[in-house]
């Protein structure tokens, strides 16, 4: 898996699928290359078109959820620019959404905060659902086919992989935006990871958080997982180097070995820099295969090719996720 189920003891955060971050997606628009998309899914295995939503999987997203794309774009591991998203209440079957866009000491204040940069769009719960547009920004949010690919049988048993993917014909609500590069900073290299938090009474509590894909399900133990989800990234290698290379070094990693390939994931914040091809680890597209480069990181290249291909429901252009599944 990549973050679902991305709190301790295999549970959603805050016990609500709703506030489970997946996934984030960084690369340039097919469509024009001066604009950057960012793309974060939530709430893993929402129900199918046809299906009756259980408790733990509905389909909208967290009324009181505020769901958040942070850039640091001078290397401070410090957001110097967010995209938040915060929706109404799930009413007959719709939902609204709006986006905040914030720059400078706002875009590192946990409450909402910014301009508006879309107001009441209506979130699509269908296959007939279409992005919006205001001014030179494009944004999509909604149910879609979960892109995400993964053998998750194979890994429980050594790396004997089945060919099964756990995540075929599965639904995410996707949450996809296209800004112009200009609004991300001056320079084409930017740090990028999203957070997911809830508001309980007065509070606003984080409750999920991730740059690099498959990280905190696979490598922290389950009581560590749920005060890593609250954390920030600036704080990740005083936290985490010395467990996550001992971790390595028990996989077959040497001391140096280690700590280097801890490196590679610490701050855990995606960087990007659009003067170079947009895959994993520079950026993300729907296609790579982050699950298998996972697992060669966490076994020092023990984990062989899984034989998985991407989803094939990918669209060509915005907002790239296959229809929702039914």
């Amino acid at each position: 898996m990549s973050n679902h189920f991305s709190a301790a003891y295999l549970k959603f955060p805050g016990n609500d699928a709703r506030l489970d971050l997946t996934d984030l997606y960084v690369f340039p628009a097919v469509s024009d290359p001066a604009k950057t998309v960012l793309i974060i899914d939530v709430n893993p295995f929402t129900a199918g078109l046809n299906a009756t939503p259980s408790f733990l999987m509905k389909p909208d997203f967290h009324p009181d959820g505020v769901y958040r794309i942070n850039i640091d774009n001078n290397g401070d591991l410090q957001a110097e620019v967010a995209f938040t998203f915060v929706f109404s209440e799930y009413t007959n079957g719709a939902q609204t959404g709006t986006v905040h866009y914030a720059t400078g000491g706002q875009a590192r204040q946990p409450e909402l905060s910014g301009d508006v940069l879309f107001s009441s769009v209506p979130v699509g719960f269908d296959a007939d659902a279409r992005p919006v547009q205001a001014e030179a920004c494009r944004l999509f949010i909604g149910v879609r086919s979960d892109p995400f690919f993964a053998d998750a049988e194979g890994a429980l048993h050594g790396f004997q992989w089945t060919g099964q993917d756990a995540f075929a014909n599965k639904n995410v609500q996707c949450i996809a935006l296209e800004v112009p590069n200009g609004m991300l900073g001056p320079e084409p290299d930017i740090g990028v990871w999203a957070t997911v938090s809830v508001r309980r009474g007065d509070s606003l509590l984080q409750v999920d958080r991730g740059g690099h894909p498959s990280i905190n399900p696979f490598i922290n133990p389950d009581y560590a997982k749920d005060d890593y989800n609250a954390g920030h990234p600036a704080d990740d290698v005083t936290n985490y180097l010395e467990s996550w290379s001992t971790i390595l070094q028990q996989n077959g990693y040497t001391p140096a070995e280690a700590i280097a390939a801890a490196h590679t994931v610490l701050p855990d914040i995606l960087r990007y820099d659009r003067r170079r091809p947009a895959t994993y680890p520079n950026g993300r597209v729907l296609t790579d295969d982050v699950f298998i480069a996972r697992m060669a990181f966490l076994s020092n290249g023990k984990a062989g090719p899984g034989g998985l291909a991407p989803h094939d429901d990918l669209l060509d252009d915005f907002p790239y996720l296959g229809l929702p599944n039914t």
